[in-house]
């Protein structure tokens, strides 16, 4: 759409009248009719330094409007005022809430707020824009800003954006959807405690600029999304709850139901059939505990499964230029999630280990075996075997948490930006594989040689930490094979760009001869 033309919307009933293009105060040819006032900017690129803090203002300040005296309204309010802006605020009862804004602002009802600024925010819910119908007449030519979201239920209910809808009960305005994903607390505290971005959108051209500058002027960034179509999606941003995570949380509450419950029937249930011996206490505690490194364990290796398997994709078709099946990608999209997870799980375990000996029923364990010593008339316990073991198990198990720990700080954006591409992939990489066989080292300790002992098969099911070994010991075989030379050689090719049995072929125009001649890369 050119810039300075208004889009032709059906009024609703009520509404106002519709504005021809020729008298559109946003319209070439209009220009002069309305004093220049839309030919200057309304923001100073000066208004603001690039950290958020105030610069000189200048000589004339633009004067700015809001409609709504809400949360969000006072907020709006504190930060164009600290930015420079002469603010006037619109409200039904304009006495009562002058003390909730600052000083700076002047409160005064809705239909004096409206006459001289061009920009008016408009701070109140979709159902409540009707009651600016009234307006309609001073409204018309000024660029109206939405800053509503809906909730979940209305943005499924209505087919229609807010502000798309606004613009259908004031088609004399330009309405720009901007704001609606910065809070109330981020416009007070400044954009450094929350995100700086801002999605901008409209089908008037002009009016989408003057908005983005005042983004920027109030220490923000806008992002433009385009026409007024897209503020459905912009509407929708602020009712996602971190979309990245909803299936790795699935995988690893799977994970964890599944191991929770293998590890109930081999340590309480079995016991309490076979024996009679009530364990039910090991429930809370004892339980979890085994269950979380089980966790840690296997997601920490599907962070690197896709990696194999992407690997082996490549070496097959003998290309990198053909898509991954969309189950891959979106595993590969993931990985920093599970990773985080695999962190947490650890972290977890960790601190439930601590926490073993701390329990009655560990007390009661000591004492049991220090009476049976004295009735067997030993004086001396010790199991070098059993001592070595523990202290290795011990030892590699603080080493691959102490990975993890590094893989998960250099996961933080504040971190990752400080590091080029390729400490960033030696960290997340070559660190990552070597916390995945620090972590299987930890795991074989730990298992020794009880995968061999009948007595550890209970109900006939293998001991928890057989089941996973299986996917670790997988990728690190097939890490080592891809470091042979003959494979590593092909694969380094491969991602370089080369093609098996590929050409490229170029066609010279001046001399047909050569035109049928192809290059072999």
């Amino acid at each position: 759409m050119e810039s300075g033309q208004l889009v032709s919307r059906a009024p609703a009933p009520g509404c106002g009248k519709s504005l021809d293009m020729e008298d559109s105060p946003l319209h070439p040819q209009s220009a002069t009719r309305t004093s220049g006032k839309m030919d200057k900017p309304l923001i100073s690129h000066h208004l603001v330094d690039s950290d958020g803090s105030l610069a000189e203002a200048p000589s004339e300040v633009p004067k700015v409007g809001i409609l709504g005296s809400g949360d969000f309204a006072r907020s709006l309010a504190t930060r164009l005022v600290g930015s420079g802006f002469s603010v006037v605020v619109g409200s039904r009862n304009p006495k009562r809430m002058a003390g909730l804004f600052p000083s700076a602002a002047r409160v005064t009802l809705q239909e004096e707020a409206v006459g001289s600024p061009e920009v008016i925010f408009v701070a109140m819910f979709r159902e409540h824009y009707s009651t600016l119908c009234g307006l309609s007449d001073q409204l018309a030519g000024k660029i109206l800003v939405d800053v509503s979201n809906p909730t979940e239920r209305e943005h499924l209910q209505h087919h229609q954006s807010n502000a798309e809808y606004l613009a259908s009960l004031f088609p004399t305005c330009a309405v720009v959807k901007a704001f609606n994903v910065i809070s109330a607390w981020t416009l007070q505290s400044g954009p450094r405690d929350g995100n700086r971005q801002v999605p901008i959108c409209s089908d008037q051209s002009e009016a989408k600029r003057t908005v983005l500058e005042m983004v920027r002027a109030m220490g923000f960034t806008p992002v433009d999304m385009g026409s007024l179509a897209s503020a459905r999606e912009v509407e929708a941003m602020p009712l996602r709850l971190f979309p990245g995570w909803k299936v790795p949380a699935l995988l690893a509450l799977g994970l964890f139901i599944f191991f929770y419950a293998y590890n109930f029937v081999r340590d309480v249930l079995e016991p309490y059939v076979q024996e009679g011996k009530n364990k039910f206490y090991k429930l809370p505690v004892f339980v979890v505990n085994t269950t979380l490194p089980c966790v840690a364990y296997v997601l920490l290796s599907l962070v690197y499964l896709p990696g194999v398997l992407a690997a082996a994709l490549q070496l097959r078709r003998g290309t990198k230029y053909q898509r991954f099946p969309d189950w891959l990608d979106h595993w590969l999209q993931h990985r920093k999630q599970i990773g985080l997870l695999s962190f947490f799980c650890a972290a977890l375990h960790a601190l439930y280990s601590l926490c073993l000996p701390l329990r009655r029923s560990h007390r009661y364990d000591l004492v049991n075996l220090a009476v049976k010593q004295v009735l067997t008339n030993k004086s001396h316990l010790w199991n070098e075997e059993e001592v070595w073991r523990m202290e290795i198990y011990l030892s590699l198990g603080v080493l691959a948490l102490g990975m993890l720990s590094l893989l998960a700080v250099t996961s933080l954006p504040s971190i990752a930006n400080s590091l080029n591409w390729r400490e960033f992939s030696f960290v997340q990489s070559t660190l990552g594989f070597v916390a995945l066989v620090l972590s299987t080292l930890h795991t074989l300790t730990y298992g020794w040689t009880r995968a061999f002992e009948e007595s550890r098969y209970k109900f006939f099911l293998p001991p928890t930490f057989t089941l996973t070994l299986l996917v670790p010991c997988v990728i690190i075989l097939a890490k080592g094979l891809f470091l042979l030379p003959c494979i590593s050689r092909r694969l380094t090719k491969i991602r370089r760009g080369w093609e098996k049995d590929g050409s490229i072929r170029f066609t010279l125009p001046v001399d047909h001869a050569l035109a049928q001649k192809t290059s072999h890369v």
